[in-house]
């Protein structure tokens, strides 16, 4: 045996855990912005530099610009409470996450103002990372505040995927679907993007505040009816009419813009199965774009892992099964979690009692939902340790009380804010 695979299976066997945690910050390191800034850096103008952004990770986004940034700059990003970065030059603002709120309706206003009255020689650099959606709070003419917080409670609790919440968003929103860009015409606008939608479609990613795509408000419409969203009268007539409709990318506003999706989930899951490879395990990425309600995606991992450890396939053991995307929970009842812990949850129903399979599912940006948690651990004892503390695991899934679930046996996986947000990385060690 040589020397790797001893280190691998010590960290195996004696702290699986470890490892886990080991390659999740691999993961985030790699998808960290300021690497990715570096080589998407745009030409310095004749005029002013402003930089704009929203998102979970803007704020680290804004302190790895302006370092490294040559001339003189200026600007404004916003960001959720409690994930903000020093910034010497632009300023960082903080808003509510998931939900708007009033300090996000703020920024979105001096966002705009900082991109008014702006010339063709001027430079807009857009940092725009996940989370964006709710922190910029901007309804529509007609609409309020009430209103979007009405729309992002019932996307929430839909199960509809990030693509389809992202649509209907930005046709209730003054600044998405590319209005923010649209407003800083005839600056040219470079839109430096994390992505943490499966696909990785600039215009997805925080519902586009400076980025425009071609679904229309009758789209809008179609997703609300297919995934049965109830949404305000206000909202709905507003959706019925000319006022909803956003910018098409072929406007010629947007001719001279640049966009550039710098970082994603396919970075992360890399650097993860790369990190697995240097202690001597073989890594396998089922996909980073995988979407679904949390708990089903979940039983299917459960199942190819039960597969790999019962009878050594599809993969041979011992083996790292890594994927990626962004999945969604449909809420049954009230209780507290997010997708990863009830992926996670779903997941160690389904490989209770089975020896050999250690997992770890985490969001990125270091909050799954609205705890404090990335995310949890499982293996083949979580279930029975919960039942052990008076908790039923399936009665936890039915609740969507995922958190409290893994709070109990102490499997919660905190990390606090990583400074990205490239979706959520599922790490399942088979041994």
């Amino acid at each position: 045996m040589n020397v790797v695979n001893t280190i691998w299976h010590a960290d195996a066997h004696d702290n699986p855990r470890q490892l886990l945690s080991k390659i999740f910050r691999a993961a985030v390191v790699a998808a960290h912005p300021e690497l990715a800034i570096r080589s998407h850096l745009p030409v310095r103008p004749k005029g002013r530099t402003i930089v704009v952004g929203a998102g979970k990770g803007a704020a680290q986004m804004a302190a790895a610009f302006e370092k490294l940034w040559v001339g003189p700059l200026e600007g404004l990003v916003v960001t959720r409470y409690g994930f903000s970065s020093p910034c010497e030059r632009i300023r960082v603002v903080e808003a509510c996450h998931p939900v708007p709120d009033a300090s996000g309706m703020e920024a979105s206003r001096q966002l705009f103002e900082a991109v008014s009255d702006l010339g063709e020689d001027d430079l807009v650099v857009a940092l725009i990372t996940g989370g964006g959606s709710a922190l910029l709070a901007s309804p529509a003419a007609g609409l309020t505040l009430d209103d979007e917080i009405s729309v992002n409670k019932a996307l929430l609790a839909s199960g509809a995927p990030i693509s389809a919440m992202n649509t209907i968003r930005k046709h209730v929103s003054a600044i998405k679907g590319g209005r923010l860009a649209a407003a800083a015409h005839p600056a040219r606008v470079v839109s430096l993007i994390v992505s943490d939608v499966p696909g990785d479609n600039p215009a997805l990613v925080a519902s586009g505040p400076t980025v425009p795509d071609a679904t229309s408000r009758h789209d809008a419409l179609r997703l609300i009816e297919a995934y049965g969203i109830g949404l305000p009268a206000t909202v709905m007539a507003h959706l019925k009419s000319a006022a909803a409709d956003a910018p098409l990318p072929a406007d010629p506003r947007f001719m001279l813009d640049e966009v550039h999706v710098i970082s994603s989930a396919a970075v992360a899951l890399d650097a993860a199965a790369a990190e697995a490879r240097r202690y001597g395990i073989e890594a396998v990425i089922l996909s980073d774009a995988i979407e679904g309600e949390a708990r089903e995606v979940g039983r299917i991992h459960a199942a190819i892992a039960r597969e790999v450890a019962q009878r050594n396939r599809p993969f041979s053991k011992p083996v790292l099964i890594l994927s990626g995307g962004e999945t969604t929970v449909t809420l049954w009842n009230k209780g507290k979690g997010g997708r990863n812990s009830e992926f996670l949850l779903a997941f160690a129903i389904g490989i209770d009692g089975i020896e050999g399979i250690h997992a770890l599912a985490a969001d990125t940006d270091g909050i799954d939902g609205s705890e404090g948690n990335a995310g949890a651990f499982a293996n083949a004892s979580t279930v029975s340790r919960m039942r052990a503390q008076g908790v039923d695991a399936n009665d936890m899934l039915a609740d969507n009380d995922s958190w409290t679930a893994f709070n109990v046996v102490d499997d919660l996986f905190v990390t606090g804010p990583t400074g990205t947000n490239v979706s959520d990385l599922r790490a399942i060690l088979v041994t």
